[in-house]
């Protein structure tokens, strides 16, 4: 099992279900409250409508917590199981009045992140053959963040930076601010160096001329290949020689991925993995 990253914290989550069923219950689930006895036990089956790639199945007990102790899964599927039409997921059983208070935000975030989970996995095998690893970026839903990211790694993708705070990224705007490539470079070695902070630097370049500036200014640990025409990119990687990491980005498309990763690339970074991918079919059906 892969181990989970630094973000997925007992702490983070708890504070995300923490604010979601807040957002979604209030001050009370007054549908179940009203139609259902309070004494009764009950149980649900999370039923597969679509094939694709299951995610979030290892938040799902965690929701299910927080809104009853009294609630247990039982029969789970892992993460990452490619689940078909008419598979369950996992059983729930207890109170009645708490499966129907957690349902709406366990479908809500098993459905989203499966959907990415599949879309990640549908676009790893259009690599396969090359060495380039899919990566996330932060075009992210606010405050599913978390939950988006955990479902990259778990469709077979590679985690990005999370936030701002965790990585150096010069991208075009930072160059054209700072007066050019290796005066970028300079200033944030010198920030890091007088902050006392080790974080990793990715440089943006556009062209050949931008390539060969960063290469000959060095200290940073990757190279982002921004919009650049896959002949261009195969010139740049050529350029950079295995010195640095290299990372295609910009207007990338499931139709153009493969010619991406053919170029020699170590990644490619995908915003639509998060932000365009739909959802996995599921239902949480009394039985």
């Amino acid at each position: 099992m892969q181990p989970l990253p630094p973000y997925l914290t007992d702490e983070a989550l708890a504070v995300f279900i923490r604010a979601a069923l807040a957002e979604d219950v209030g001050d009370g689930d007054h549908s179940a409250l009203a139609a259902v006895p309070a004494d009764a036990h009950n149980r649900a089956r999370l039923l597969v409508k679509s094939p694709g790639v299951l995610a979030g199945a290892a938040l799902a007990p965690r929701i299910f917590a927080a809104v009853d102790a009294g609630l247990h899964v039982r029969d789970a599927l892992p993460d990452g199981t490619r689940v078909r039409p008419g598979d369950v997921a996992f059983v729930v059983e207890g109170p009645a009045r708490s499966i129907l208070t957690a349902e709406r935000l366990v479908l809500n975030c098993m459905q989203r992140m499966s959907g990415i989970a599949t879309y990640t996995a549908h676009l790893t095998g259009l690599l396969a053959g090359t060495r380039a690893r899919l990566l996330d970026t932060r075009k992210t839903t606010p405050n599913f963040r978390l939950c988006e990211k955990w479902a990259v790694l778990i469709g077979g993708g590679v985690n990005h930076r999370f936030g701002l705070f965790d990585m150096v990224m010069l991208k075009d705007n930072h160059v054209d601010y700072a007066g050019g490539v290796a005066p970028a470079l300079a200033a944030t070695q010198a920030y890091l160096a007088s902050t006392g902070r080790q974080l990793p630097i990715v440089i943006e370049t556009r062209n050949l001329a931008e390539v060969q500036q960063a290469v000959e200014a060095g200290g940073f640990q990757r190279l982002m290949l921004d919009n650049m025409a896959p002949a261009l990119m195969r010139e740049a990687v050529a350029l950079v020689a295995g010195r640095f990491e290299t990372e295609a980005s910009g207007s990338i498309t499931e139709q153009t991925l493969a010619e991406v990763g053919a170029t020699g690339v170590d990644y490619i970074s995908v915003g639509a993995l998060t932000h365009s991918a739909g959802i996995l079919d599921l239902s949480l059906k009394a039985f």
